[in-house]
């Protein structure tokens, strides 16, 4: 009886690892991702993001992104009534700025390369 008891109880903890590994894969296949790579010679600080060019968010990307270096970005769930089209521009350790680029959000495996 405890042996029939065990297996239950290991087939059920089995199930639920499962259940949760594939709730945590659906949940990464609907976030908008990202790569930032930095071929620069400078640290990028800042990443900044705009619908218009005008009026700038930026993303928090913590000491920054040093040269050489990349990052995964995700969107925040707050933006996904925004549009898939927005302008990026980089704000490096030296206060320099690139130049604005608009990019597709919504495109799978996108790749943001910085090399001004």
């Amino acid at each position: 009886m405890r042996l029939t008891s065990k297996l239950v109880r290991t087939g059920i903890f089995t199930l639920a690892i499962m259940f949760a590994g594939f709730t945590a894969a659906s949940a990464q296949d609907s976030e908008f991702s990202f790569k930032v790579i930095n071929r620069t010679e400078v640290t990028i600080k800042k990443l900044m993001v705009s619908v218009d060019g005008k009026k700038w968010g930026f993303f928090d990307i913590g000491a920054g992104i040093g040269s050489g270096k990349s990052a995964d970005l995700v969107w925040s769930k707050s933006t996904d009534s925004e549009p898939c089209k927005q302008w990026v521009k980089a704000v490096y350790a030296d206060k320099s700025e690139s130049k604005p680029v608009k990019f597709d959000f919504c495109e799978e495996d996108l790749e943001l390369e910085f090399t001004e």
